[in-house]
């Protein structure tokens, strides 16, 4: 049996224990909060840190995580209207978006990355199951002017099944400007190597006028007997003929100019006989330029 003095080692050893892991329960208690208001603070000073225009990033991009499409819609927008890199950057996340919608917004809001890493992120996109997505998105390429995307763009214009697609595509090949695409720009006016024989509506002449008038901001000869021949073609509408007309005179070599004197002469729509005109006095100018030289 136990004495009283064992018994008051005992309890004096258990009361020590008691008051050690209580300590240890307090140090741990009061080191949770010591690191949590050393972190608050780092948070906090970071946050000072940051100038206005950071701030404002970081604000939508928090929006981001929003369950509102609106809000996440009009955080891109918000975004994309900063003109900023890191915007850009920022945005960047909502190309991963459930809704076509969010996903378009952060496609326009990449604009003003550099081009090169914008393209990188944007090719991708060209295969979105949404029509609507892959039309803004080569639109936006097409405002990058990045050659990398040529290839890409080639074979959107001769693959893709929507035709406000193709006529993206044949917009953004103009605005790039790369004189690869003078091919394929010409196949999608002439149908030439096309698999399938059908009559065309109005959607594919707009990818035709699309072309026609890419292949007039870039320039290259090669395209004139292409433009010629949409210019001389009666089953293309007015606004084709006028547009090929104005791309044979953005050019300005003088092969286009026997098809542009018969228009000016013979036929009977004013607005075609002004882009004739125009374009003739365009190839002269030049060519006067060339002689002076």
């Amino acid at each position: 049996m136990l004495d009283h003095n064992d018994m008051k080692d005992r309890d004096g050893q258990l009361n020590l224990w008691f008051a050690l892991r209580g300590g240890c329960r307090r140090l741990v208690v009061f080191g949770a909060l010591a690191l949590c208001c050393a972190v608050f603070v780092t948070f906090v000073g970071a946050q000072d840190r940051l100038t206005p225009m950071q701030r404002e990033i970081e604000r939508q991009k928090q929006r981001l995580s929003s369950a509102d499409v609106e809000e996440r819609r009009d955080a891109l927008m918000r975004l994309g209207n900063l003109k900023r890199p890191d915007a850009s950057r920022a945005a960047a996340a909502g190309l991963n978006d459930l809704t076509p919608t969010v996903r378009v917004a952060a496609t326009h809001a990449l604009v003003s990355m550099p081009a090169t890493e914008a393209t990188a992120l944007l090719l991708p996109m060209l295969k979105d199951k949404s029509e609507f997505v892959r039309r803004e998105v080569a639109f936006v390429l097409g405002e990058m002017r990045d050659r990398s995307a040529t290839s890409t763009l080639i074979d959107l214009l001769a693959r893709d099944k929507q035709a406000s697609v193709r006529a993206a595509a044949a917009v953004a090949l103009g605005q790039i400007g790369d004189e690869a695409a003078t091919p394929a720009l010409s196949q999608s006016i002439t149908g030439q190597g096309s698999k399938k024989k059908k009559s065309k509506g109005p959607e594919d002449e707009f990818v035709i006028r699309s072309a026609v008038r890419s292949l007039g901001k870039i320039g290259s000869r090669d395209a004139v007997p292409t433009l010629v021949t949409a210019l001389e073609n009666e089953a293309n509408s007015l606004e084709t003929r006028r547009e090929a007309a104005t791309a044979l005179g953005l050019i300005g070599d003088p092969a286009g100019l026997p098809a542009l004197q018969s228009a000016l002469q013979s036929h009977a729509d004013p607005y075609l006989s002004e882009a004739a005109r125009l374009a003739i006095r365009q190839i002269n100018r030049a060519k006067a330029k060339g002689a002076g030289n």
